[in-house]
């Protein structure tokens, strides 16, 4: 989990690698970020069933693998910052947002943040089996919502999410990618996140969803905290943030301003 800033503030001694702007208000600090994988059963000969057969009868142990993912990435979100993260595949994008969001321990360094992350992806875990009614029901609860005010936000998340015709009381197993990502959207936009972190949930929508998933996200800028926001489509990231993180093998190639960064990239990588 994710420390918080006062702890940040209170650390005796500390040596932070970033440097806090006093005349703006700090909500997520990265300091000297390190995340490493440990993979199992990496660098095996044969098949995956022969390396089976082999742990089965015990011939010999699995081998293990580090995977660097994050390596020693610093620097601060203010209140207000919309945040698009960029790089190929591999990159440590979507490491870097779990990692913010609490869900992978650091090897070294660390993540502080002034109120609770929350980790909105394409594949966030909503029950299939059920409907998307069911699932605004129980997704808006999960979230603290009360039953009032989930009662509330029921015909807001219906209307922005702009499922087919009666799909909302289908499962949601019969959903598209393109229906599950603008419901899944529709559920976290409902209420106000201290720091929403987005991954890749804007890359299925058509550009009529992109555009209310952009007003939605400055609506959140301005009441809540920050919007971290991956996503291959860099229209998407140079309509929505107002600050570019550049990734390259896990470590800061750029931190900047959206047209520079988004230059440099697309002239980088040719994409």
């Amino acid at each position: 989990m994710a420390n918080s800033l006062k702890e940040k503030t209170s650390l005796a001694g500390a040596q932070p690698e970033v440097v806090i702007d006093p005349a703006r208000e700090p909500i997520v600090v990265v300091d000297g970020l390190h995340i490493v994988y440990r993979v199992y059963g990496a660098g095996s000969k044969g098949s995956a069933a022969s390396a089976l057969m082999r742990i089965v009868k015990r011939q010999n142990r699995p081998q293990m693998k580090e995977v660097h993912a994050v390596k020693g990435v610093s620097f601060v979100a203010y209140r207000g910052d919309a945040i698009g993260v960029v790089g190929t595949n591999g990159s440590g994008k979507s490491t870097l947002l779990a990692a913010i969001a609490g869900l992978l321990p650091p090897a070294r360094g660390g993540v502080y943040t002034d109120g609770q992350p929350s980790l909105l992806g394409v594949n966030a875990a909503l029950m299939k089996d059920l409907t998307g009614s069911r699932n605004i029901i129980l997704g808006c609860l999960a979230m603290g919502l009360t039953q009032e005010e989930t009662k509330a936000k029921y015909d807001e998340i219906v209307k922005f999410a702009d499922l087919k015709p009666g799909f909302i009381d289908y499962p949601m197993s019969t959903y598209s990618s393109g229906m599950g990502a603008r419901l899944r959207f529709a559920i976290a936009a409902a209420r106000t996140h201290d720091v929403m972190l987005i991954d890749e949930a804007l890359a299925t929508g058509d550009a009529k969803f992109k555009r209310r998933s952009k007003a939605k996200i400055d609506e959140l800028r301005q009441d809540a905290g920050a919007v971290f926001l991956v996503a291959h489509n860099l229209d998407v990231i140079e309509e929505t943030c107002n600050r570019v993180i550049w990734l390259d093998d896990g470590r800061m190639k750029m931190d900047g301003d959206p047209e520079e960064v988004l230059a440099a990239y697309t002239k980088a990588t040719g994409k």
